[in-house]
């Protein structure tokens, strides 16, 4: 099953959250309005939203509840992209300007927190504590995965272990709460919330390192961003932490340097370290480690077009080229 074939099994779905973000995201601001209209219709890969509608469908939920949990799940990625764009200081994203390249950074930190505190709005409504925790929780990790990737940046002594941990915190938590939830709100027994939280989770972090790779392998036509941002930002990702543990001095040097200065004077140099050291090949075997590892947590579900496509979505996260 492809990612078409995914997206088809709950189109009506991703139509009605579609929707509801926009109806949810009015203002009497009219910045407000303009900023987050762009947002929205900027698309984007929709995974989160997606992981929320499957595994609810999966554990056999029958109500539309899961309708406003996507809506809540992707609102709360868009507040992330909308201070993660101003903190990198992007200019471009999913092939087009970015918010604060068009409106400045003042006025997307801003919008990025209006999305948020509607994001926990909504969450009220819902009338699910535990729902609540679990979506507060996430936020709240994500926050600190940010504080520990400023931390790593520009530091080339960045291990495996401390990356591994920025994109639990920082992406794979907020998959796996979506996919949580889903269970959650389906009232499911607890070893099945349980599966679904190790789904996301483990589906999250093959998602990131694909990412990783990806951005010294494709053109920004195809990624949506420039080739090497990872690198110009100084942020330290496996490939390049793989490279610098395999390389030779003369390779660690030039991964240290570009590390610690950012910029991509010496991408070149860096692309020819990170693939004569087999760093690309290990990146892609650790995420596809991950990837079978978040489809294994999903044999105690029943089978369904549901959880078959929750299966496909692990390959498409390791096999996509943008």
């Amino acid at each position: 099953m492809d990612l078409s074939e995914v997206r088809l099994l709950v189109e009506a779905d991703m139509q009605a959250v579609d929707a509801h973000i926009i109806n949810r995201l009015r203002s009497d601001v009219v910045l407000i309005n303009q900023l987050g209209n762009y947002i929205v219709d900027g698309g984007g890969k929709r995974l989160r939203p997606l992981l929320a509608l499957l595994s609810a469908k999966a554990c056999d939920y029958k109500g539309d509840g899961h309708i406003g949990l996507a809506a809540i799940v992707e609102l709360i990625h868009t507040a992330t992209l909308l201070h993660d764009d101003v903190v990198d200081d992007s200019k471009m994203r999913r092939n087009r300007e970015t918010a604060n390249a068009i409106w400045g950074n003042e006025a997307a930190v801003l919008v990025g927190d209006f999305l948020y505190t509607r994001a926990f709005q909504m969450m009220v409504e819902l009338g699910s504590m535990r729902i609540m925790d679990i979506l507060a929780q996430a936020t709240n990790t994500i926050a600190e995965g940010e504080v520990l990737q400023l931390l790593n940046c520009n530091d080339p002594d960045t291990t495996e272990t401390s990356y591994m941990e920025v994109i639990h915190s920082k992406t794979a938590k907020l998959f796996e709460a979506a996919t949580q939830i889903g269970a959650v709100l389906a009232e499911r027994p607890e070893n099945e919330i349980f599966a679904l939280a190790a789904y996301g989770m483990h589906a999250g972090t093959a998602f990131q390192l694909v990412d990783d790779v990806l951005d010294y392998r494709v053109s920004s036509n195809q990624m949506g961003k420039n080739v090497g941002d990872d690198l110009a930002e100084g942020k330290p990702t496996l490939p390049l932490i793989y490279a610098m543990r395999a390389g030779d001095s003369a390779q660690r040097n030039v991964i240290r340097s570009a590390i610690e200065k950012g910029g991509l004077d010496q991408l070149d140099l860096v692309i020819d370290a990170i693939e004569s050291t087999g760093a690309i090949a290990y990146t892609e075997s650790v995420a596809r480690d991950e990837a079978r590892l978040a489809a294994s947590y999903l044999e105690v579900l029943p089978d369904s077009p549901y959880k078959e496509a929750l299966i496909s979505l692990t390959q498409v996260a390791v096999e996509r080229d943008s």
